[in-house]
């Protein structure tokens, strides 16, 4: 039996299933050819002109704003259309509820409003609106502003802190009261 093991291993004992016959046929995996679409959409992204992607970016921030400012979130009623289909039919508040009307108390330059409504939510913007004005201005103008670079720990930090904010504010007793929005 000839076997092209290094010495060190041609005295232990055969572990595992046998080695099928064909097993060096993995060098020649070639990936499997990526879908229509898929081709279609890398097709548009490397014709795509370089500003288009900050451009679409802000185009949907800019929706988003728009939004918030023509629908008054602050003065809705609590059925009102659009309501939270998760605070409709559990009663309880989600991890994003208040985040419209924090958002509406931000462009109105009512920061404690706005923390009282969405903390987290008044936390992250400054840091995503950095993100946006490192990478936009890098895509399209050159610029050397250092890119805020978010750590899995620093990802998996805010979204525990979300989550216990998220289970903190439905408890039903002072002080957790405060928080439900």
């Amino acid at each position: 039996m000839s076997t092209d093991l290094p010495p060190w291993l041609e005295a232990q004992p055969l572990q595992g299933p046998p080695v099928p016959p064909d097993w060096p046929a993995y060098r020649f995996y070639t990936a499997p050819q990526p879908d229509r679409i898929t081709r279609f959409f890398d097709r548009l992204a490397t014709r795509s002109p370089i500003w288009l992607a900050p451009l679409a970016v802000l185009a949907c921030m800019g929706g988003a704003v728009g939004y918030t400012l023509v629908t008054d979130p602050a003065s809705a009623e609590a059925g009102a259309e659009p309501t939270c289909l998760l605070k409709y039919t559990t009663g309880f508040v989600c991890p994003g509820c208040g985040g419209t009307r924090a958002a509406w108390y931000l462009l109105h330059g009512d920061l404690p409003a706005a923390a009282r409504h969405h903390a987290l939510f008044v936390f992250a913007v400054p840091f995503l609106l950095y993100m946006y004005v490192a990478w936009a201005g890098r895509k399209l103008f050159r610029w050397r502003i250092p890119q805020l670079t978010v750590t899995p720990s620093a990802m998996i930090t805010f979204m525990a802190v979300w989550a216990v904010w998220s289970v903190l504010r439905n408890l039903p007793w002072a002080p957790f009261t405060a928080f439900y929005v």
